[in-house]
This record gives structure tokens, C-alpha cells and sequence, in this order.
């Protein structure tokens, strides 16, 4: 394939990628001969397959008969890319491509290393029922997953180069047929206007590309499961996979997503919906079970009965500080468990968590740092938190439940209202891509995504 646009000097061109390349010491310039035929090949050692380059280049030089047989053969191969600039020619090459100079042209051959493309299992939403494999680190891998499970002839991959440095490859894949034409519009917009030098994450993608820069709450998901994303793909919206990266990014997302796992789809009805009960259950407890206990207990103790009052007071005998501080102190600690045990190597986690989370919960009753019911709620506010099947909407409400403590110190009972009030407030406000963020109900879209496939 000829560069375009111009009569090339193919000399000249090799000679400026050499020379391009030239201070790394796995830069390869081989030359081929055997009798009348010649050809050359440029290409980094440390991204190229050795195995493949000798089966599909190297092996059928020497054993074809002319040089118009290697033309011709070297054409026929499915992995040629096409050359449209030396530039493109220069990024194809650090990213595992081979040059080969035959006569007076320059192919280009795909014949990268890939070390990233095993499978894994879920790691970041297990299920017990459902599919158990989860993205990979490499983008050709996680398109082939997807479109093992997606055979709509309508699925649409569009491929652009992200990071002015690091020129990292992104995939935007649709269903045409249902994509929301705003949504895309919108998100190709987004990722034109990147100006980020190196981007290696599809978090880091996700806070870049999202409308409001400072948002309290996620507005894409984020997802490790093929599953999910088909479901998503089938519903028309957006999914961006990176390379490098083992998640994804879906777009719009609302709420409702977040609170759901995969399993949903899976399970019997009335599990399924008792399921969903005890994940909102947890949700709601997590975020108003602190400050209801600052709430109740220095402004409100009223809204208890009397004997649990009386218990609730008997249990901070001692404690030398208000609700406040002793609520503020253990979900400090709490939130220090909860990092300590992502950071930690994974076979002392358990351990180490476990027995910390002991030794602070009874030495702090024992000190009268906190009293006995505060680390019953503690723990139930800990394992409310984990319910949450997104992480990004669990770290969020993390966050949000520290706002309403503050509301509910100010204030009371009132004030925890308020807080409530004010953070539904924010989310009715919200919209991703245009999608408003507390849509309830998707039932028209489902029927016309019934009518356009019967």
C-alpha cells in the first residue's frame, strides 16, 4: 500500500522511520535476500510477535518461488493495514506492526505481541449465577467477548486514538440501530476535545469526558462484565472500551443502574425482587442510619421509645464526647478498614481487617471511646455500604452519608430531612447525556426496541 496523496520515495520514507526509531536499542532493520529477491523489514523487537513474523513474513520469503509470489501473498494477508501517512506508519510500529519494503512499496503487517489478553474472572461484581468471565486488558480481546454475545450485524465499532502521548486506542461501540443519536453525538464530542497527555484507565477517561467536572455522584458506569454490557448495548447506549484497560465505560447511565446487578436477570422473580428490596434496604440504612443516631440522641430522643432511649443512654456512660465526634471517630476508622483492606497484599487482607476491625471495635467500648451501640451501627452501616453492586455509586454514598451527619449535627431530625430533601433535590437535577438521571420507567423504550426487531 503506497502512502496517499503524493509519489513516494520509499527510500527516503524507510530512512525517516529508521531514523524516527533510531535511539532505542529493539529497533530491527533486516534485510531478506535470496537471489533475485529482496526485501526489507523495520520493525520494534519488544511488541512483535518473533513466532508469528517468522511464520507469516519471514518463512514464505525464502520458500516462494518470485518476488511477485511474496507481493501477491503478502496482499492476500488479513492482518494489512492500511498506510495513509509516515506518521501513522510510525505510530503503527511502536504499537507492534512490521514494515516491510518489497520493490518500490511499503505494507504494513499487524504482528503485535499481545501479553494482556487472558480472560480473567469477575473480580469487581462476582455473581453466582450468570456468566463468571469477566474484560480483558486488551481491546481486541474484550470486541471479540462482546461480539461473541452480541450478533446484531448493526453493531458498530469506531476506533480513535486517545492521550496526545501515550495515543492509546479507544473503541466506541453501538448498536445503529438503537444508539441514541444525541448520546453519541455527545460523547464523540467529548473525547474530540481531550487534551489529556497521557491516559491509561477508564476511570481516569470517565472523570475527563464527564459533563460536570465535580460531580458528587457518577453519571457513567463503569463495568468488568460482558453480560452487562450487551444488556446495555441492547438498550441503546454507548460503550467505550481502551486498551490497556480490564473495565469499560457505559453511557448514559442513571440511577437505577447502579442498583442493579446482573443477576436480576437471572434469578426467579420473587428472589429477584426481595433481592432488590434488601439492596435499597441497605442503601437507605447507610445513609441515614449516622446521622438519625446524632439526630436521636442530642436533639430528638423522643422519636425512640422510651426504653430504648434509656438504653441508648446507658450505653454512652462514660464517653467523654458528643454523638458527633464519637460517630464521626468510628466511621473514620471504619473508612480506614475499608482502604487499608484494598491496599493490603490479598492474603492478609481478611486477617488483617478481621482482627483490626475486633481489636478497635472492643479495645474503643472498653476505653469508653464509643459505646456499645455505636459499633453495632457501625458494622451495619459497613455492611449496607457493600450491598451497593457498582463501587462507584458505593464510594459516592460513602461521601454523601458524611453530609447528612453534618446536616443532622446542625440540626436534628430536621436537618437530616433537609439533608435528604436537598440530595434528592440534586439528583432530579442531574442528567447524563441528556438522559435525566432519575428516569423511573424505561417501558417505552422497550416497546420500541420490541417493534424494531420483530
Amino acid at each position: 500500500m503506497l502512502f496517499k496523496n503524493r509519489k513516494p520515495n520509499v527510500e527516503e520514507e524507510l530512512e525517516w522511520l529508521i531514523n524516527e526509531l533510531k535511539p532505542s536499542s529493539d529497533i530491527l532493520h533486516k534485510p531478506l535476500r535470496l537471489e533475485d529477491k529482496h526485501a526489507e523489514l523495520v520493525y520494534i523487537r519488544s511488541v512483535v510477535d518473533a513466532v508469528q513474523l517468522q511464520q507469516i513474513v519471514i518463512k514464505p520469503f525464502f520458500e516462494l518461488a518470485s518476488e511477485q509470489h511474496v507481493e501477491a501473498y503478502l496482499k492476500s494477508l488479513p492482518n494489512q493495514q492500511e498506510v495513509t501517512s509516515k506518521e501513522q506508519v510510525l505510530l503503527e510500529l511502536t504499537k507492534g506492526s512490521v514494515v516491510v519494503r518489497l520493490k518500490d512499496e511499503l505494507l504494513l503487517l499487524d504482528i503485535k505481541k499481545v501479553n494482556t489478553d487472558t480472560v480473567r474472572e469477575t473480580s469487581i461484581e462476582p455473581t453466582i449465577l450468570g456468566p463468571q468471565y469477566a474484560l480483558s486488558e486488551d481491546i481486541i480481546t474484550n470486541l471479540n467477548l462482546i461480539r461473541q454475545r452480541y450478533h446484531k450485524p448493526s453493531l458498530t465499532v469506531e476506533t480513535v486514538e486517545v492521550g496526545q502521548k501515550s495515543q492509546q486506542s479507544l473503541a466506541i461501540v453501538y448498536d445503529e440501530e438503537f444508539v441514541r443519536e444525541g448520546v453519541l453525538k455527545q460523547i464523540k464530542s467529548k473525547i474530540e476535545s481531550l487534551d489529556e497527555p497521557v491516559i491509561q484507565s477508564t476511570t481516569q477517561l470517565q472523570r475527563l469526558i464527564n459533563v460536570r467536572k465535580r460531580s458528587l455522584i457518577p453519571t457513567m458506569m463503569t463495568t468488568e462484565r460482558t453480560d452487562r454490557v450487551v444488556y446495555n448495548l441492547a438498550g441503546g447506549k454507548v460503550v467505550l472500551l481502551l486498551d490497556g484497560a480490564p473495565t469499560t465505560i457505559i453511557a448514559p447511565a442513571v440511577f437505577w443502574d447502579f442498583m442493579t446487578s446482573m443477576e436480576d436477570n437471572y434469578g426467579l422473580y420473587w428472589v429477584t425482587k426481595f433481592s432488590k428490596f434488601l439492596r435499597y434496604l441497605g442503601l437507605f440504612t447507610s445513609l441515614i442510619l449516622p446521622g438519625l443516631y446524632v439526630a436521636a440522641t442530642s436533639f430528638n430522643p423522643e422519636v425512640f421509645r422510651v426504653e430504648l432511649a434509656l438504653s441508648i443512654a446507658g450505653s454512652r456512660i462514660g464517653v467523654p464526647y458528643p454523638s458527633f465526634v464519637e460517630v464521626l471517630f468510628m466511621l473514620i476508622v471504619m473508612e480506614l478498614l475499608t482502604e487499608a483492606s484494598i491496599r493490603l497484599p490479598k492474603a492478609v487482607t481478611g486477617t488483617a481487617t478481621t482482627v483490626g476491625g475486633l481489636i478497635l471495635g472492643t479495645a474503643a467500648t472498653e476505653a469508653a471511646l464509643a459505646s456499645n451501640i455505636m459499633i453495632i451501627i457501625v458494622a451495619l452501616v459497613a455492611i449496607s455500604t457493600f450491598v451497593i453492586p457498582i463501587n462507584e455509586m458505593g464510594f459516592a454514598i460513602r461521601f454523601v452519608r458524611y453530609l447528612l451527619l453534618f446536616a443532622a449535627t446542625a440540626a436534628g431530625l430536621a436537618g437530616l430531612a433537609l439533608g435528604l430533601i436537598g440530595i434528592l433535590m440534586y439528583l432530579a437535577s442531574m442528567e447524563s447525556f441528556g438522559e435525566p438521571y432519575f428516569k423511573l420507567f424505561f417501558e417505552k423504550k422497550r416497546e420500541e426496541t420490541r417493534v424494531k426487531t420483530s
